[in-house]
């Protein structure tokens, strides 16, 4: 889905809205407030799809992590034994998903 209140934000950390309606046309549906200059719908979706490739390696990363359970679970056993398989889990991933 979309995140295009994120995509808002970027272009105005300043900005006030609120989306009305369904997600198929929350972009055609923005209240604006507190004196925020509207955006433009084009702009929005541009910086949207900017965001998508720009934070795609984050989206496959958080798949591959490990759960926080096993994670925490290895860093006990890391350092009761001395050991890093944490440490090393975490960067095979960073490894298989570098930032773009």
């Amino acid at each position: 889905m979309a995140e295009y209140h994120i995509a808002i934000l970027e272009i105005n950390p300043n900005a006030k809205f609120n989306f009305v309606g369904d997600d198929e046309a929350a972009l055609d549906n923005i209240e604006w407030g507190e004196g925020t200059t509207p955006i433009a719908k084009e702009d929005i979706i541009a910086k949207e799809a900017e965001i998508q490739t720009r934070d795609a390696h984050m989206r496959l990363r958080r798949l591959k992590y490990p759960s926080v359970k096993e994670q925490l679970d290895m860093q006990y056993h890391d350092q009761v034994n001395g050991t890093t398989t944490w440490k090393d889990a975490i960067q095979a991933v960073k490894d298989a998903y570098p930032k773009a």
